[in-house]
């Protein structure tokens, strides 16, 4: 049968339901059916898969898709199912998640010629009954997808992927396509020469996707700026990407307390309920996939409006991969990342038990990312650039630095600097290593090559090296610095460089961003620093100015101290919060259930009338509920107070000494639950002491702040003491 345009454009309308193919499609696909090998670079949402589906369908025999994930793999074959339902064998996997029985249908399904696509994982491929299977039938091409798992320097690099090659020739020749989403020109290099395909045809297509939105954001306080975010966008699908697995689960209860549908899916979790989350996520009844990144390869849901990266990806082209998932339908999607310089020192910690060219390799790929989220340029240029395509344009306007530019200055000067030190070199260096140079810091790699001898080092030291490496990025948008292929990494200057330092011209630059960002899961403490930073951005100073004053009003009336009532930071979260109910009061710092309900009536009333009087638009996103935090110690310890159980034994059953039991007790007075201590307090402090330390917290105490209680009642009271009275204060009065 001649397979020609018009029976292909039929196939593509009977099967897939379009009529007319995209971009390189149709003659990626008559290159497979001329028997010619091909390597495909075509973004996510190009329309990959079908470049070999279709071609199976109508070529005689059956195509061996090898694929990295049975997740992918069962959502392909499911979506060829569908088209053909009479023929249900068409497309099966061949994987460990099968069983005997199912093993054996495959089996009987292929030798009778009715399976059209076979997909396989690599490790699937070195199984000798299943070289042996293969052997039987008549393959009519073998596509590689997600090739760039093949090369070192991908961002999802699978050593069993590097004996493809070794398989196909032991199973039979037949043409090779290799397909992936992302590849640099190291990797693209990388993957034709493992897989023996250096004649391939290549169909490279553009890397851009104008419709997708993409911002780097401060990492402070980012669980409650993604529950703004989502809640901002109620309905839509989106996708948040962890490194950690912890942190899927964390994030993923988190937005569900808050009442966003979310569900996490990780590598931890058992076969079944990932495929149930993922599937809930396909159908739409959830819309949000907390994830790892093993979430997500293939996966063909159109209609993704958002990528978040909580934490920052490990390189350029996972980060490209991840957000490429958003906004397929070619509709507008945002590719929000949360950016703090801890977590790549996170990431390069964990590359330490590595081999050192791993580490090396790692590294090369981290200082990308790191230059990516830390720009002032126009992100798409930049990640064009990576991946060896030009942006014609300086400002995209669809990315944070382009909404939002920053002042830019003539940098000839500097750039001149740069290109003299390069061509000085006798060897070529990476850009960390030429900034450090330049910004006058040495460290044992500069001083091993004595550059720290240099006449150029520290020639731009009124710069930083954060600043030159800029400077050198800079130059690679521009051409006038080229980056070496095979020592990745390896800074030169290009003929356009040599002519700009023979005669330069202006060319306007930006300075890098500063991050301050912390991460907001490395400490106990964070709430209350994630508050501070809240503080800091300012609440409604009208309004802070008012419950300030009705605080007063209200310590002169009950006469309690002002701090008894609410403290300065309670206030201060009210004044950005805008609680009206008594739940939402709850959630402002150091009001607890006891507090609101005593004192929160009046300010929850004068809070009310001034959002109807100044139309307010109440930030209700802000109030993020929490994920229950109370350890089994803390749970066992408002037990047994509540049986009245001595302190001592309470420590001694939980083997802690009594200072750490105190802190505990304290901390869980703190949150605003209630423990009677008078028991155990009429045992052990006289009465008359209780008496004259309450009185202090109640009429000559500024704060319940033990620091200041101490500096006031010591030598007279001792520290347990104190603190014990000042618990007894907290829950009785301040609560």
């Amino acid at each position: 049968m001649e397979i020609d345009s018009a029976l292909l454009h039929s196939k593509l309308k009977t099967f897939f339901g379009y009529d007319a193919f995209k971009g390189d499609q149709e003659a990626i696909i008559r290159n497979l059916i001329e028997g010619k090998d091909a390597f495909v670079l075509m973004p996510t949402g190009g329309g990959k898969s079908l470049c070999f589906q279709l071609p199976a369908l109508v070529m005689p025999g059956t195509a061996i898709v090898i694929s990295p994930l049975i997740a992918l793999m069962k959502n392909q074959v499911d979506v060829i199912r569908g088209f053909e339902e009479k023929t249900i064998g068409i497309a099966h996997f061949l994987n460990s998640s099968l069983g005997k029985a199912q093993i054996q249908e495959v089996r009987q399904d292929l030798l009778s010629g009715v399976t059209k696509l076979l997909y396989v994982a690599p490790e699937s491929l070195t199984k000798e009954e299943n070289i042996d299977l293969l052997k039987e039938i008549k393959i009519s091409f073998y596509a590689v997808d997600e090739a760039h798992c093949i090369s070192e320097w991908g961002h999802d690099f699978r050593p069993e992927y590097r004996r493809i090659r070794d398989m196909i020739q032991t199973i039979g020749k037949a043409p090779v396509i290799a397909l992936t989403a992302t590849a640099t020109p190291k990797v693209q290099s990388d993957i034709q020469k493992n897989l023996g395909i250096m004649d391939a045809t290549v169909f490279k297509s553009s890397f851009n996707r104008p419709n997708l939105y993409y911002e780097v954001r401060d990492k402070v306080d980012a669980e409650k700026d993604i529950i703004r975010y989502i809640k901002q966008h109620p309905g839509k699908s989106g996708i948040i990407y962890c490194l950690s697995r912890k942190k899927v689960e964390e994030t993923a209860s988190l937005l569900s307390i808050n009442g966003i549908k979310a569900l996490p899916y990780h590598a931890g979790l058992d076969a079944k309920t990932r495929a149930e989350n993922q599937d809930r996520f396909l159908m739409e009844d959830v819309d949000v996939i907390v994830a790892t990144i093993a979430f997500g390869m293939g996966i063909d849901k159109p209609d993704v409006r958002f990528v978040i990266h909580y934490d920052i990806p490990k390189s350029i082209e996972g980060y490209y991969q991840e957000t490429g998932r958003a906004g397929r339908d070619g509709e507008a999607a945002d590719c929000i990342t949360y950016y703090s310089y801890k977590d790549i020192q996170k990431l390069e910690k964990f590359m330490l038990g590595k081999p050192i060219s791993e580490q090396e390799i790692g590294r090369q790929l981290l200082m990308e990312t790191v230059a990516y989220a830390e720009t002032s340029q126009c992100r798409r240029k930049m990640l064009l650039n990576y991946f060896g395509e030009d942006y014609p344009k300086d400002n995209c306007g669809v990315c944070d630095n382009c909404v939002n530019p920053k002042p830019t200055f003539d940098g000839r000067k500097e750039m001149c600097l740069a290109i003299r030190l390069i061509k000085s070199l006798p060897e070529h260096f990476k850009i960390e290593h030429l900034a450090m140079v330049l910004s006058g810091r040495s460290n044992a790699m500069v001083k091993s090559y004595k550059h720290d001898t240099l006449p150029l080092f520290g020639e731009g030291k009124d710069h930083s090296d954060r600043f030159w490496s800029a400077v050198i990025h800079q130059g690679l948008l521009l051409h006038l610095l080229g980056k070496e292929i095979e020592s990745y990494g390896l800074i030169y200057v290009t003929e356009k460089g040599e002519e700009f330092y023979s005669n330069p011209w202006e060319i306007r630059l930006v300075e890098d961003r500063v991050f301050v960002g912390k991460d907001s899961d490395d400490d106990d403490d964070d709430a209350a620093s994630d508050k501070a930073a809240m503080r800091g951005g300012g609440g409604d100073p009208v309004l802070l100015s008012m419950l300030k004053n009705l605080r007063k009003d209200m310590s002169k009336r009950l006469n309690l101290q002002p701090w008894i009532i609410f403290g300065d930071p309670a206030l201060e979260d009210m004044s950005i919060l805008y609680p009206i109910t008594f739940n939402e009061l709850h959630s402002c710092q150091g009001v607890g259930e006891g507090k609101a309900r005593k004192y929160g009536k009046e300010f929850i009333e004068l809070i009310k009338a001034y959002v109807e009087e100044n139309d307010i638009t109440r930030p209700a996103e802000f109030v993020v509920k929490s994920a229950p935090t109370k350890s089994a110690d803390k749970i066992f310890i408002i037990q047994s107070v509540d049986r009245k159980l001595s302190l001592e034994d309470i420590a001694d059953a939980r083997s802690m000494d009594m200072d750490k039991l105190i802190e505990d007790i304290e901390g869980i007075v703190s949150t605003g639950t209630k423990l009677d201590l008078n028991y155990y307090i009429r045992q052990v402090i006289d009465d008359d002491i209780v008496e004259e330390i309450f009185d202090y917290f109640k009429n000559e105490a500024s704060s319940d702040s033990l620091e200041e209680a101490r500096a006031a009642l010591e030598p007279d009271y001792d520290e347990l003491e104190i603190r014990l009275v000042r618990i007894k204060f907290l829950c009785e009065v301040a609560s």
